[in-house]
């Protein structure tokens, strides 16, 4: 009896064990007030693991007990999700997320209010001079130092970004006058730097000068690739995080 006791508390450790140590596969859902989020990142930050959303707004990815994941769409704000016992033991998460916010002259704007923010549109579309030719100098928003003005949107960021790019492999004299840093400040807030990166609030933008030495192409920048570009962030962010422990 003894024995049949002890080959069952054995059976059950390694059970335990392997619940921990091994990753299975769950389901979930990326929903915005139950309206379905396709094209989703979801990024499994403790493995490195990362997968998208399809058109159902369903995905899978594995996880284990403790692993962080992190929910990432141009349109809707960044969330995290620790991985609990209560989830695997469900094996199945749904995933609400919140629109991004803009704020232009004191006024915020959202999708939902349809109306002002086509009217902001049109005037924050004045604001850029988007025709280029080899006799017509070309009129951004990007100053001396690199920064940008006027609280430009996550959208027109984005739009500038491509132009730019595109306008560089078209005409060669053209030079692509801001870093990468300055970019990344304007997208992200500092939230997304400590609290997904685990970056220290004071090594901010210690770390962005980081990520300018090792980003491998600006066309990472475009809207189209941000996927790479949140992936690229937190490899960056370890290795980071690493260096500054040593020192």
């Amino acid at each position: 009896m003894r024995i049949f006791l002890n080959i069952f508390l054995l059976i059950a450790i390694n059970f335990t064990y392997s619940q921990d140590d091994y990753r299975t596969w769950i389901k979930g859902k990326v929903l915005y007030k139950n309206v379905n989020v396709n094209s989703a990142n979801v990024i499994n930050n403790t493995s490195q693991q990362a997968t998208t959303t399809n058109e159902e707004g369903e995905f899978e990815i594995e996880v284990k007990l403790n692993d962080k994941l992190i929910f990432s769409s141009v349109q809707y704000q960044i969330r995290e999700l620790n991985i609990t016992k209560e989830i695997l033991q469900k094996n199945r998460i749904v995933i609400d997320v919140n629109e991004k916010v803009t704020e232009l002259d004191q006024v915020v704007v959202t999708p939902d209010d349809k109306e002002k923010f086509l009217d902001l549109k049109e005037e924050e579309f004045k604001r850029f001079d988007y025709t280029f030719d080899k006799s017509t100098r070309v009129n951004n928003v990007i100053n001396e130092e690199g920064k940008l003005k006027n609280g430009v949107n996550f959208v027109n960021l984005y739009r500038l970004i491509s132009k730019s790019i595109s306008d560089q492999s078209q005409e060669k004299s053209v030079n692509f006058k801001y870093r990468p840093s300055d970019l990344l400040r304007e997208l992200y807030d500092d939230i997304f730097f400590t609290k997904n990166l685990m970056i220290p609030d004071d090594k901010i933008n210690e770390f962005l000068l980081y990520c300018d030495d090792n980003f491998p192409d600006r066309i990472l920048l475009q809207k189209d690739n941000e996927f790479e570009l949140i992936e690229f962030l937190v490899k960056q962010s370890k290795k980071f995080v690493k260096s500054i422990a040593k020192n």
